[in-house]
């Protein structure tokens, strides 16, 4: 797989799945462009990128602030004069049971992992249409396939990237920008790190391979849809979970 002279845009990427497929962007050939929230980490990952010969560049981003996706966007125009690749990985969620959430929740998830992934395409799919290439991964969650325990208003957020997902493809095909998704399950994340040791136990038994996955067993699935690989798939959902689910 290969990437060279791309340039590519992974968010999310200061930490976990994010940084995991900086990584094996840069490893590749790409030139990264970094986002997150998270500037000392997302400013580090990106020194450590470059300090094994990668080419990475960190900027502030919060795909929830219309102003940061603007100026992210312009700096990567202004330096690269185009994207290829757009990886949408970061994201958040919490456990909380629906009659119990609030609206201000709900808002928080799905800015977060619906609307912040749309803005970041709405940024870049012109540029990509009018350039005739594009390639859009999309890190939803098996959450959004199959429904997830106490994550109702997340499953909701991620459900829609996944039509989202499957409609923005049927745009992009006539210019060659194809657009898929990746559904990971428990994966060793920051976010499942924080989750409490019960919920982490009945998780793992409920696996089949009876382990987590690990941030670059998906960042190479994220990769296989960023390279011409998979030139021939688009609209597309890989669901990464160890056989958690198993769906058609």
């Amino acid at each position: 797989m290969n990437l060279t002279d791309k340039i590519t845009v992974v968010t999310g990427a200061a930490s976990g799945i994010g940084l995991a497929t900086a990584k094996a962007f840069a490893a590749v050939g790409g030139t990264v462009y970094l986002g997150d929230l998270n500037v000392a980490d997302g400013e580090q990952a990106a020194a450590d990128i470059r300090g094994t010969g990668g080419m990475a560049t960190f900027i502030p981003l919060d795909i929830a602030d219309d102003d940061a996706i603007a100026a992210f966007k312009d700096q990567i125009l202004s330096e690269s004069g185009r994207l290829d690749v757009l990886a949408n990985v970061a994201g958040w969620g919490h456990t909380e049971f629906f009659v119990e959430s609030s609206p201000a929740s709900w808002d928080k998830e799905i800015d977060i992992n619906l609307k912040g992934p749309m803005k970041m395409c709405h940024a870049f799919v012109p540029g990509m249409f009018e350039q005739k290439y594009g390639r859009i991964v999309n890190v939803s969650s098996d959450a959004g396939r199959v429904g997830s325990l106490a994550e109702s208003v997340y499953a909701g957020a991620k459900g829609g990237q996944i039509a989202f997902t499957k409609a923005l493809a049927r745009e992009g095909a006539r210019y060659n920008v194809a657009v898929n998704c990746i559904c990971p399950g428990p994966t060793e994340t920051p976010l499942l790190a924080d989750t409490a040791e019960n919920i982490r136990a009945a998780l793992k038994k409920a696996i089949p391979m009876r382990r987590f996955g690990q941030p670059e067993e998906i960042a190479d699935a994220i990769l296989f849809f960023a390279c011409e690989r998979s030139s021939y798939c688009t609209g597309q959902v890989l669901s990464v979970s160890g056989g958690l689910t198993m769906v058609d």
